[in-house]
């Protein structure tokens, strides 16, 4: 097995330094944008930046420090809004300005602290209100009978 595919599969110990290196490298990240004038007016921006790397983290599934698009593809079906292949490639070119195939953490906290509204952007914000509204019912759905369809 190649060294890049050892890594992805890599358990235990040293999956652990993997995520801790990674997780100092978002906070370092997260540092050079609260020093950041340009972001000074944001209000709650430490907790916003603790939130969107909690989440690029989980969504970084090889650890890498980018979101590929196989990462992509698995984030939007875990969010309910499954995408095409080119939906996809859209979203990332969206987010990146189209030099790239992955979302960087700095592309990533720049899209959801930008003005623009890139349809990413918009599915985060989606997925982060319908964790506020009512929980979903879990279980079997209520039995019905006739009389009660539409």
């Amino acid at each position: 097995m190649s060294g890049a595919l050892s890594n992805r599969f890599q358990g235990g110990k040293a999956f652990g330094l993997l995520k801790a290196r990674q997780e100092r490298r978002l906070a370092e990240i997260n540092r050079e944008f609260l020093c950041d004038q340009k972001y000074s007016d944001e209000e709650n921006l430490p907790e916003k930046l603790t939130a969107f790397k909690e989440k690029y983290m989980e969504f970084d599934l090889n650890n890498e420090g980018e979101i590929d698009l196989m990462s992509l593809k698995r984030m939007m079906e875990k969010l309910g809004v499954p995408k095409t292949h080119l939906e996809m490639k859209k979203m990332i070119s969206e987010v990146t300005g189209g030099v790239s195939d992955t979302i960087s953490y700095r592309d990533f906290v720049n899209m959801m602290l930008g003005k623009r509204s890139a349809v990413l952007k918009l599915v985060m914000m989606f997925e982060g209100k319908a964790n506020e509204s009512s929980p979903k019912p879990v279980g079997p759905p209520p039995e019905r009978d006739i009389a009660s369809l539409p």
